[in-house]
């Protein structure tokens, strides 16, 4: 089949999203069916290529407690109908199809007998403008044929505001990319226990919280504690304009890294962290450190549940709780078998999830979507843990 993929996250841009865009289009070529990525452009210059189409340009919107990609320019609609009958489109699957710009006009660009797919990605309590714009929003979802949303809580949210029938796939991972076998850096001099953090620097992510707990457990080990935070946000600025002073503890501020660099980044750590408050759907970084072999502390939230149960790949907390954060990372750092085994078990969890598998799934809803029976092959479960 032809198949449009429209997505306004998409490379150089790093984000999850991104990340479910390129290795489900990536699978289905595999699969043997035409994908094109219909996306934005960014600042910087990328090099056309037949299989990645950018219009509009990017700006940079707070949303959902995060900062989100906007596209902006004239007659983007026209454009999008304009690229889906030249390219003799099957289905269109747009990325938040209720969100503007790009995604949401996807819906009124796609032709008569072209089916869409919307895939839904956020989840949280509320949305204000969902809220406000339910009506002309929900003549807008009427359009898709099939809906899809990444998780049980991202259903959730989406069926609060726009009622009807949710199919879920869940995002998944490269256990090729993100593997055991990856090569570490060269270990430091010291023995300072190492605490990789992964994500966009906001607020949501929790990051204040983790550099709360880091002197709470540092006063109680014999070792000093390196924290590497990846990731760029305001609030990597902050820190690198008003660095926090805290005894035996090493903050480094790595930024963006390259997606080569970053399978290396998690191989290198004792323990990795995702200390978000909330609104989050699904724990893709959760399943990176899994399949490296990684035991992870995350904070108990709906989302992270989905995909990591507690004791078994790592250790839940609560949320914005810095004392509970640090007696997790005191309970792993004493605890050396105890993380090897945490590791062993996120490995199997993170194959369950991995693209060749998600892919399967998608390409039967797809299938479905046209009115086709499909591939006779079944996809292996998608395990949905409960925590």
């Amino acid at each position: 089949m032809k198949i449009g993929i429209v997505s306004q996250s998409y490379y150089p841009k790093p984000g999850g999203v991104t990340e479910v865009v390129h290795y489900t289009a990536r699978e289905l070529r595999r699969l043997g069916h035409e994908v094109v990525i219909i996306t934005t452009n960014y600042r910087c210059k990328e090099e056309p290529t037949p299989d990645i189409v950018r219009i509009g340009r990017n700006m940079i919107v707070p949303v959902n407690g995060a900062w989100v990609n906007v596209t902006i320019g004239r007659r983007l609609g026209d454009q999008l109908a304009r690229i889906f009958r030249e390219r003799d489109l099957d289905l269109i699957q747009t990325h938040c199809p209720l969100v503007p710009t790009l995604p949401l006009l996807a819906l009124q660009a796609a032709g008569k007998n072209q089916k869409t797919v919307g895939t839904f990605h956020a989840a949280a309590t509320s949305n204000a403008c969902y809220a406000f714009f339910r009506k002309p929003l929900g003549r807008r979802a009427e359009r898709l044929d099939v809906r899809i949303a990444v998780s049980e809580p991202a259903k959730k949210f989406a069926s609060r505001y726009f009622p009807g029938d949710y199919e879920i796939v869940p995002n998944g991972i490269d256990c090729k990319r993100f593997n055991p076998h990856v090569e570490p850096f060269d270990p430091p001099d010291d023995d300072a226990l190492t605490i990789l953090y992964v994500g966009r620097m906001d607020k949501r992510k929790g990051v204040p919280y983790l550099l709360k707990s880091l002197p709470l457990a540092r006063k109680n080990m014999n070792r000093n504690i390196r924290l590497i935070l990846v990731g760029e946000g305001k609030l990597r600025s902050i820190l690198l304009h008003r660095p926090i002073p805290l005894h035996g503890v090493e903050i480094v501020m790595a930024g963006h890294v390259s997606p080569e660099e970053l399978p290396r980044y998690y191989r290198s750590a004792d323990i990795f962290c995702s200390p978000a408050t909330g609104r989050e759907s699904f724990g893709i970084v959760l399943l990176e450190a899994m399949a490296s072999g990684v035991p992870v502390i995350a904070s108990d939230i709906p989302g992270y549940r989905r995909v990591l149960s507690h004791e078994r790949e790592g250790l839940l907390v609560t949320p914005r709780d810095s004392r509970a954060l640090a007696e997790a990372i005191l309970r792993l750092e004493s605890d050396s078998s105890g993380r090897t085994e945490l590791g062993m078990q996120g490995i199997d969890k993170a194959h369950l999830y991995d693209w060749s598998i998600v892919t399967r799934r998608l390409e039967k809803v797809f299938d479905r979507a046209l009115g086709k029976t499909g591939s006779e092959r079944e996809p292996a479960a998608i395990y949905q843990g409960t925590g």
